[in-house]
Formats: C-alpha cells, sequence, structure tokens
C-alpha cells in the first residue's frame, strides 16, 4: 500500500491535537480535542475551519477551452460568467458519474477554467480530461495552491476583520481577499448546508491563513467527522457512496445541476443515457432515510419492503446530530420513493425500520442575496 499523502496544514492540525486517519489517500484529521459533534454545532452556530487542501485544483486553458469542455461535462461551461461557480459532473459515456466537481468560470472563452475535483479522484480525472480533450488544451494540476473552508453564520464576520471584500460575495460567487497581508481567493460556497466561504491560498502562506483565522478565538478546527454530519444533514452526496460509476445525475437527484439546453441538445459524454432517463423516467431514485429509533444504519446495508422484497440500498448513514438521531440516504426503486413509504434496513442481520423522508434533513442556510 502507498503512504497515504499529507497537506501543507499537516503539523498544525498535530500541533492542535487533530486525531488523524487515511482518507482518499491522505492523512487527514477525523476530529480534534472537542470531538465531533462539538465540531458540527460550531459550524451550525459559529464559524468552523476544515482543511480540504486535499482536495484537486485543475485549470484548463487554451483555444475555446469553456466551449471545448462542454463535450465532458453537461454544464453550459461557455455561459458561466467570470467569478460565478457551478456544481457539475465528470460523466462516463454511459452516464456515470466519475466525480462531482465545482467550475469557476474563466476570465475569457479561452480560460483558465478551474475545477475543484474530488481527492480521491484528483488523478483518474486528469487522466479523462486528457484523454477525452484535445492536447491543444493546456490542463494543470495545481497542487501549488491550498484550499480551505471557513463554514458557519459568522463566517463572513470573521473574514470581515480583515477584508470586507467577501461579505458582498453572495452563494457560489468568487472575488479575492487580503488576509493579514495574505492574498486569497475566495468562493462562497462550500459542503456544510451553511454560510460559508473556501479560501485558495498559495501552499507557502496556508500556515499562516490558518493561525491568523483562529488567532480570531472566534474559529474552530473542524474535521472530517463533522464534515461528514454536516454535509449529510444537507442531503448531500459524497463521491464513491451516493455518486460513481454505476449511478447517474438523474437517479440522484442532481438534473438541477444540468442546464436547461443541455438537457434539450445533449452533446455531453453520457448524454445519451442522461437524456433517456429524463424522457422515460427511472428504476431508482435517492432518497433520505429516517431510522426509526437511536441506530444508526450506514451504508451497504440492504433496503427491503415490510413484506421482504429487497428495493435498495443505504449509501451514505449515520448520526445527524442537528436533525436529533440516526439519518441516511440511499438509492430504492421508484414505486417505494414516496415521503412515508416504510421500509427495513439490514443493519448485520439485525432488521431496523426506517421511513423515506424528503432531502435535506437540515435546511440550507446558503446566503443568497
Amino acid at each position: 500500500m502507498s503512504t497515504p499523502q499529507r497537506t501543507c496544514l499537516y503539523d498544525l492540525h498535530l500541533a492542535h491535537g487533530g486525531r488523524m486517519v487515511d482518507f482518499a489517500g491522505w492523512e487527514m484529521p477525523v476530529r480534534y480535542g472537542p470531538g465531533p459533534v462539538a465540531e458540527h454545532e460550531a459550524c451550525r452556530t459559529g464559524a468552523a475551519l476544515f482543511d480540504v487542501s486535499h482536495m484537486g485544483i485543475v485549470e484548463i486553458s487554451g483555444p475555446d477551452a469553456a466551449r471545448r469542455l462542454e463535450a465532458v461535462l453537461p454544464a453550459a461551461v461557455a455561459s458561466i460568467p467570470p467569478g460565478t461557480l457551478k456544481y457539475s459532473f465528470l460523466l462516463d459515456e454511459h452516464g456515470g458519474v466519475i466525480d462531482d466537481v465545482i467550475i469557476t468560470g474563466g476570465p475569457g472563452p479561452d480560460g483558465p477554467v478551474t475545477l475543484v475535483v474530488n481527492a480521491g479522484n484528483t488523478v483518474e480525472d486528469l487522466v479523462h480530461l486528457r484523454v477525452e480533450l484535445a492536447d491543444d488544451l493546456t490542463i494543470t494540476h495545481r497542487d501549488d495552491l491550498a484550499l480551505v473552508a471557513l463554514q458557519g453564520p459568522t463566517a463572513a464576520d470573521v473574514l470581515a476583520r480583515f477584508d470586507t471584500g467577501p461579505a458582498a460575495l453572495g452563494f457560489m460567487q468568487a472575488g479575492g481577499a487580503t488576509i493579514d497581508g495574505i492574498a486569497v481567493d475566495v468562493t462562497r460556497s462550500g459542503y456544510t448546508g451553511e454560510d460559508g466561504f473556501e479560501l485558495m491560498v498559495a501552499v507557502d502562506d496556508a500556515v499562516g491563513l490558518v493561525e491568523r483565522l483562529l488567532a480570531t478565538s472566534a474559529v474552530t478546527l473542524a474535521g472530517l467527522a463533522a464534515r461528514d454530519s454536516l454535509r449529510l444533514e444537507a442531503g448531500l452526496c459524497l463521491h464513491g457512496h451516493d455518486l460513481d460509476r454505476t449511478i447517474t445525475p438523474v437517479e440522484a437527484g442532481l438534473v438541477w445541476a444540468i442546464p436547461p439546453t443541455r438537457r434539450r441538445d445533449g452533446g455531453f459524454l453520457g448524454a445519451d443515457t442522461v437524456l433517456r432517463q429524463l424522457a422515460d423516467g427511472l428504476d431508482r431514485q435517492r432518497v433520505g432515510l429516517r431510522p426509526v429509533g437511536r441506530k444508526p444504519v450506514r451504508d451497504g446495508a440492504e433496503l427491503r419492503t415490510t413484506t421482504g422484497a429487497v428495493v435498495g440500498t443505504v449509501t451514505s448513514g449515520g448520526f445527524g446530530p442537528t436533525a436529533g438521531g440516526p439519518i441516511a440516504m440511499g438509492y430504492v426503486a421508484t414505486g417505494h420513493r414516496e415521503p412515508g413509504t416504510d421500509l427495513v434496513a439490514d443493519v448485520r442481520g439485525t432488521d431496523v425500520p426506517v421511513v423515506v423522508t424528503p432531502l435535506p434533513f437540515v435546511p440550507h442556510r446558503y446566503h443568497r442575496p
């Protein structure tokens, strides 16, 4: 097995009591001293800081780069204004999700267009892009940059102590800022369902940036466990669990991320499957699930009807501190996806009743001016 990689903040995590685990080939903090529930609650009520430098940052530039990216992404890339973010996917020829990504529009048609991709998929994504796009486009992995996420209802106030610019951004908008002399690229985005920002900074400046934010005493370091409970309560997909090559965006309930013109005209890898599902309907769909009682239901658990018929599988599950109990997501056959449907999850041989529930479990609080 290969040795896990470390972000530029590894020593800082250790200094603050981070408990490190292997995640997607990276040594990352799963929690700190206060524990995951306290970190989760800090994000819901204040400001929590997450190291997301393991994510891949990819820039694509060259002749007509934005329009040509539309061959591999169902987003209308050429129509994304500069400084605007869009959620999208890299799809295979069958419409399966190779990865879900965040796109930032470039300054012009030749880019650079920036993609933030999942840590465990960075190498595969780069290979896919280089195979599917012509050689005259330049595809650069920006491993000279680090990424941290400042999330929660007071995140804008924290940044305003250093620079008032980020507070003027709306959800999924990008801009620049200076944090105590450190230049950062800022996007108002995140993976928690809360208002917040992601800060892209030179690797050499990342520790200084985090130390300055922590010095405000208004920021709590948070790890992977809190990030997972927050995104699950927000009903957000985790690639490798709720999304993979066997799942399409339509089945995942993410059609909203495909613009109407692309749903109509296609022209992207996997479009035949996506457009057929939109026209003909689905055999299965992602749903929220509420276990009855306090026993959590984890990914991989088989879902059955109360009469024993197998109808689906749990893909994510755990305890939701804000939701006040166990929560899960999974895929179920179309006839069993209506909210209120009673099902049974097989948890290591024990039947746990679950109820199909609308998503998200906790309402999003994105800043939409």
